[in-house]
């Protein structure tokens, strides 16, 4: 394992703040209702403290031991998160993944294609070809 130095830390907390900030302000000018934000847990009470401060609703979920997701955004987005209820995306449904995929701005096409994969796997997709 390389050494870590206390510049390389540095060097990543500030890239990793670098995109958190530039998610906030996509959130604050109104670009995107709803952010997911991945990261180490390192930097969790720190974006907490920001979120706070900003009056900005928030959801963690933890799917590694050193890794969470933060969602933030638009009050009406983190409930939806919440009643959907699931920690990982892994755990979603098709039709909940297809919705929080949307909800995140992911591209709409590629979103109804990973739906259709998925479904296809289940079995549940018929083509009909006309």
């Amino acid at each position: 394992m390389k050494n870590v130095t206390e510049e390389l830390l540095r060097t990543y907390f500030d890239g990793n703040m670098q995109v958190f900030r530039h998610h906030m302000y996509e959130y604050q000018k109104g670009l995107r209702d709803l952010i997911l934000h991945t990261t180490t847990s390192d930097f969790q009470d720190e974006m907490v403290r920001i979120l706070e401060k900003n009056n900005i609703a928030y959801l963690i979920h933890s799917p590694a031991d050193t890794k969470v997701n933060v969602f933030f955004g638009d009050e009406r987005c983190i409930n939806v998160l919440k009643s959907i209820g699931k920690k990982n995306r892994s755990e979603c449904t098709d039709e909940e993944d297809f919705i929080l995929g949307i909800m995140l701005g992911y591209d709409r096409l590629k979103q109804c294609e990973r739906f259709l994969e998925r479904n296809d796997k289940n079995g549940m997709v018929e083509v009909l070809i006309g």
